[in-house]
């Protein structure tokens, strides 16, 4: 399920949630111009990699500070294909600029870096001697998610289902969403752990971690909520979704 836009309407300019979209881009780009071996080294030095830190026999044969946490916060900036980013940074457009409109630029980014880091942690909890690199913004992203369907439980999400070429968009309550997306990543997780350790692929305990993070820190950074806004977004999030029906509806009518 692939989100493609949501019910809840925000008036101030999401500065952060461009920002973090911008350096995403830029890093990624830099990461276009290296060299395979370079790439590599580069993903070594600010990757997370498990075994850097648990393993001191290891970071030194790689010639790595294994009390350097540094990766912790680089690796949110860096991807590993055009999918990666591209799929990363559309969740983040979808849900942050109303989460950061809410919360405000400061408290926004303290919980997006906050999860972010907690998904780090997670991975390393549960991958405590991979060498394999992990990179990427969906621990943090995971965590916005959350924050989402805790802020505005009554919003609903615009779905993008592709059913072999074709696109089905469907809408679906936010809570909604973001539990099956959670519930999906519990399910994955769980699976992983048959697997040999060291094994490459998606890191899907730190989507956990970076999930249950957002979902504890909006209610401790959200401020309180306005009344009359908040009953007017929720107007605006049941009527959304058959206004945007009958917006279909005439337009293949027309055809």
């Amino acid at each position: 399920m692939i989100p493609a836009s949501n019910t809840v309407p925000y008036t101030a300019r999401p500065w952060v949630t461009g920002c973090l979209i911008a350096l995403c881009v830029l890093v990624f780009v830099y990461q276009l111009t290296l060299s395979a071996a370079a790439q590599e080294a580069f993903f070594r030095a600010y990757a997370l990699v498990p075994a850097r830190f648990t393993d001191g026999s290891w970071s030194a044969s790689q010639g790595l500070a294994r009390w350097d946490l540094t990766p912790f916060l680089t690796s949110m900036f860096l991807h590993g294909g055009f999918m990666h980013i591209l799929s990363n940074l559309w969740t983040l457009w979808v849900f942050g600029p109303a989460l950061e409109d809410r919360l405000g630029p400061g408290r926004f980014l303290a919980l997006y870096l906050v999860s972010g880091l907690a998904a780090g942690l997670m991975h390393v909890v549960f991958n405590y001697s991979s060498p394999v690199p992990t990179i990427g913004a969906s621990g943090a992203i995971a965590g916005v998610i959350a924050a989402y369907a805790r802020r505005f439980p009554y919003a609903w999400v615009n779905i993008l289902q592709p059913i072999v070429i074709v696109p089905v968009f469907f809408m679906m309550p936010a809570l909604l969403f973001a539990g099956f997306w959670f519930l999906s990543q519990v399910m994955q997780a769980a699976g992983s752990l048959a697997l040999p350790a060291g094994a490459g692929g998606i890191a899907w305990w730190a989507h956990i971690g970076g999930f249950v993070a957002g979902w504890i820190l909006v209610r401790r950074l959200a401020p309180q909520a306005n009344a009359a806004d908040e009953a007017s977004a929720a107007a605006h999030s049941a009527l959304w979704p058959w206004t945007t029906w009958m917006r279909w509806t005439r337009w293949w009518w027309r055809r």
